[in-house]
């Protein structure tokens, strides 16, 4: 194979939605054993010329060239033909089926009698493909019943089971831990060994560092600028992506005084795995859950929200029991960002102004007479706000990239009186710049006196946010760092398991 020739290129790509240009006359190519960056502001047009490569979206313009031939990709069954395989940052598995079922659906292992199908065989190599990414889970199991993490390493395995020539990667740490990152960073390594081509969309600076050969930088739909990691440091990186200096250390004054009890959970117990859980959260500060993927901490999200059963144990609001579903909790001034945006946090059919809208109606319309003028002036400011890339609040949520999704599930909780705010992955999918101002509000809303509970996989985030964590592991709470004790270290030491 000629390694001087892109193995995939793509030239003058131009792809128009109504009311926005995606992609304006881009030019992107891809060698034999090369990771190449793929970075942006959400809406800046990488998840739409993925789609393109991968025949998802037929461009309005340009050509496709494969080994330095030019040919057309029309569909998702050209793209495979071709070796092209994507990891989507919005999954694409079937939730009633097994993990085995997901990961080999469409190329099912026939039987010895014609029509059958060899699941003992499936199943083997799917736990060998598990054993890769060491999720430790048994291929039986049903999507459903995984979590985003887990389900993140699913696309994953799926991807690498087509044994595809160009793997296009759309944010694939963003539900990930620090330990099941450096695994798939140790597969990513193997797979240029082999002569793989890889797209890695990232938002994560350290990861485009670290593991980029070349980066492409887009903005508002054009290529901005194709570079090496060398080129450019990490603040000018960013410049390129958002047209403006972007401060990255997310300096926040953290809590000074103790302040009321807001949250009070006693040895909880759920249906969900949760075992035996106290935490408490206060006024004015922003409190870390933390842990390795599966160690339960969505879970306990989930259980306090009322999302999920409480089998035992109490939880305690402003020093009242509190019990009940999603809705007595929303009633009581709880408000859940849920880690999946897509199937727990919006209406995707709805607009962004009926999402942003949703939990603050009764607030915003008092004697429940709907005013629309009223609604989209204030779905416009938030959108003003949050910086969301939109032409309309009007617009359909669904049609938006998965960070401005994920704008739209925090920005609906601003305008309720919510005190306490449980936060589960909350940059995830999040642009450099967009990750300053989300933090920028949590920092405003525990100024006010509201108390959060942040979960994040990303352990500088919680380093450099949280007043003081909680760690888990196995359902429990495994310690507990005050902002003193409170280091990456520290937390990783609590949360591996003892070997």
């Amino acid at each position: 194979m000629n390694t001087n020739v892109p193995l995939l290129e793509l030239r003058g790509i131009s792809k128009q939605f109504p009311g926005i240009k995606a992609l304006d006359n881009v030019s992107f190519g891809v060698y034999p054993g090369e990771v190449h960056m793929l970075v942006g502001e959400n809406g800046a047009g990488k998840s739409t010329l993925m789609k393109v490569l991968c025949g998802a979206y037929n461009a309005d313009e340009g050509e496709y060239f494969y080994q330095g031939e030019k040919v057309d990709i029309q569909s998702p069954a050209d793209a495979r033909r071709f070796g092209i395989a994507v990891i989507f940052q919005e999954f694409s598995l079937v939730p009633y089926l097994s993990i085995a079922q997901n990961i080999f659906l469409g190329r099912e292992f026939p039987g010895k009698i014609p029509g059958m199908i060899d699941h003992t065989g499936m199943h083997r190599e799917a736990k060998k493909l598990l054993d890769l990414l060491g999720l430790d889970i048994s291929t039986k199991t049903l999507v459903h019943d995984l979590g985003v993490a887990q389900q993140q390493m699913v696309e994953i395995a799926k991807a690498l089971s087509q044994q595809a020539r160009i793997l296009v990667m759309d944010e694939p740490t963003a539900a990930l831990s620090d330990r099941e990152t450096e695994r798939l960073f140790a597969m990513i390594r193997q797979l240029q060994v082999e002569g793989v081509a890889i797209v890695y969309i990232s938002h994560r600076m350290a990861e485009v560092f670290a593991m980029g050969d070349r980066i492409t930088v887009l903005r508002d739909g054009k290529k901005i600028s194709s570079l090496m990691p060398g080129e450019a440091t990490p603040d000018e990186l960013v410049h390129l992506m958002v047209g403006r200096n972007v401060d990255r250390s997310y300096a926040r004054n953290f809590c000074q005084t103790e302040g009321a009890i807001i949250l009070e959970v006693k040895d909880l117990h759920s249906a969900n795995g949760v075992n035996g859980v106290s935490l408490m959260v206060r006024s004015g500060e922003i409190v870390g859950l933390s842990g390795l993927v599966g160690a339960g901490r969505t879970e306990v999200a989930r259980a306090i929200f009322g999302a999920d059963k409480v089998t035992a144990g109490t939880i305690f609001l402003h020093g009242k029991k509190h019990s009940g579903g999603p809705d007595k909790a929303v009633s009581a001034g709880i408000a859940l960002v849920p880690e999946s945006r897509k199937a727990e946090g919006l209406a995707l059919i709805r607009s962004i102004c009926d999402n942003l809208m949703l939990p603050s109606l009764p607030l915003t319309f008092p004697n429940r007479i709907y005013k629309a003028a009223r609604a989209r002036q204030i779905a416009s400011e938030l959108i003003q706000r949050l910086r969301i890339s939109t032409p309309s609040s009007q617009r359909p949520v669904r049609l938006l990239s998965g960070g401005n999704q994920q704008k739209v599930v925090i920005g609906k909780w601003l305008g309720s009186e919510s005190r306490l705010f449980i936060i589960d992955e909350p940059t995830r999918g999040i642009d450099v710049g967009a990750k300053a101002e989300v933090f920028a509000l949590i920092d405003l809303l525990v100024q006010q006196g509201a108390g959060v509970l942040m979960i994040s996989s990303e352990l500088s985030e919680v380093v450099q946010i949280c007043d003081r964590s909680y760690v888990m592991r196995d359902g429990r709470i495994a310690g507990h760092l005050s902002r003193e004790q409170l280091t990456e270290a520290n937390i990783l030491k609590m949360g591996v398991h003892d070997e």
